[in-house]
């Protein structure tokens, strides 16, 4: 039986999981043993720190964090590349340990970077390799390479040579590769990499078009990305997953003061009493700090931070009417997904970057399994 047909059939895993859920993971860990050249230097490295979370069927889920958190040595575990350390972790009910070969059958998956696809080859000859490789036959292949090529906008461009695409082609490609074999789950390791941001836009659209047919597991650095994608993100910084919710719950409990900038109409004169105006604005409870300061346009904006956006808007607004102040714009300026990660870790994302680069241990970076071997893999 081709290996696409098993796919359909397998829907609840032997070990009798809630069939709601597509990945159910539980403390999962990852230890490394650093090495140079031959040598290991005996420094283990904890690249998972026990990790928890479920993935519902039919959602994008997204594992956020800068390089280097552990989200590329979570997918390896989870597609079986990687033996984890401890824990347990379950694909559509089978444990990636115990059940290694039904869970690749469960799986497509999309690792970041050029590699996977025969240049010399053009988009549906890889296709057509790939295809055998997973066991369908002649005329399921067919049948797929047409969808997808479709599917990805490259049908026009299907029997041309990969090395003549552009990155973003490439990687449109890649997720056709990955969906060949019809897939129930989907991992999605850092798909749009590289990617400038037309192309960047196409992906997304692929990406977010998969559910819920698909369930996908989306690992990314991109916040902007998780924020348009997910369902629900889990932050992982250091191995460990510091925050977990849905977008907006993230965005909504990080402890951040949300702002309100007011560009001012005509300069309001000297008669204008400013000191008055900002005491009178920071006295309700929901505005901790208003200042004015020269605008872009030569004009002067009004920027008050608030726990509550439309409390503290409609206050600001009162007073201008009062005062006989007029209005040439408003900007709301609610948390980011960047201020969550400030909220749970306490430094911001660019610094979490920084920090990996200086110590030397990032592990989601291409060739960084190379450089490190686990005890439980001797």
């Amino acid at each position: 039986m081709a290996a696409h047909s098993t796919l359909k059939t397998a829907t609840i895993g032997s070990t009798g999981n809630a069939p709601d859920l597509a990945i159910e993971v539980r403390n999962l860990t990852r230890s490394f043993r650093k090495r140079k050249g031959w040598f290991r230097s005996g420094e283990l490295v904890d690249a998972v720190r026990g990790i928890s979370f479920d993935v519902p069927r039919g959602t994008i889920f997204g594992i956020l964090g800068p390089n280097g958190a552990g989200k590329t040595t979570t997918i390896k575990m989870l597609s079986t590349l990687l033996v984890p350390t401890s824990g347990t972790a379950l694909i559509n009910g089978f444990d990636v340990e115990r059940d290694e070969l039904m869970v690749r059958r469960q799986l497509g998956v999309l690792f970041g970077g050029d590699k996977g696809l025969y240049n010399q080859l053009n988009g549906r000859e890889n296709l057509r390799y790939f295809g055998r490789l997973y066991g369908m036959d002649d005329a399921a292949i067919a049948r797929r390479s047409a969808e997808l090529l479709a599917k990805v906008s490259l049908e026009d461009r299907a029997t041309e040579r990969v090395e003549s695409y552009s990155r973003g082609m490439k990687q449109r490609l890649h997720i056709a590769k990955t969906l060949l074999h019809e897939p129930i789950m989907t991992i999605l390791d850092e798909p749009t990499i590289g990617l400038d941001p037309a192309a960047a836009i196409e992906v997304r659209e692929l990406i977010a078009n998969l559910v819920p047919e698909h369930t996908v597991l989306l690992t990314t650095h991109d916040m902007h990305e998780a924020d348009v994608l997910c369902r629900e993100i889990a932050i992982i910084d250091r191995g460990l997953i510091v925050a977990q919710g849905s977008p907006s719950e993230l965005k909504a409990r990080a402890d951040v003061d949300r702002r309100i900038i007011i560009t001012l109409g005509d300069d309001p004169g000297r008669g204008w009493d400013r000191a008055a105006t900002i005491r009178r604005l920071e006295a309700p409870p929901m505005i901790s700090q208003v200042s004015i300061d020269p605008g872009d346009d030569a004009g002067l904006a009004l920027t008050i931070r608030c726990t509550d956006t439309t409390a503290g808007l409609d206050e600001a607004l009162a007073v201008l009417r009062e005062s006989g102040i007029g209005i040439r714009g408003i900007e709301i300026r609610e948390p980011s997904l960047e201020d969550a990660f400030l909220s749970a870790t306490g430094r911001e994302f660019e610094e979490a970057e920084s920090d990996v680069a200086k110590d030397g241990d990032a592990l989601d970076k291409p060739g960084a399994a190379s450089e490190l071997t686990d005890e439980a893999d001797r």
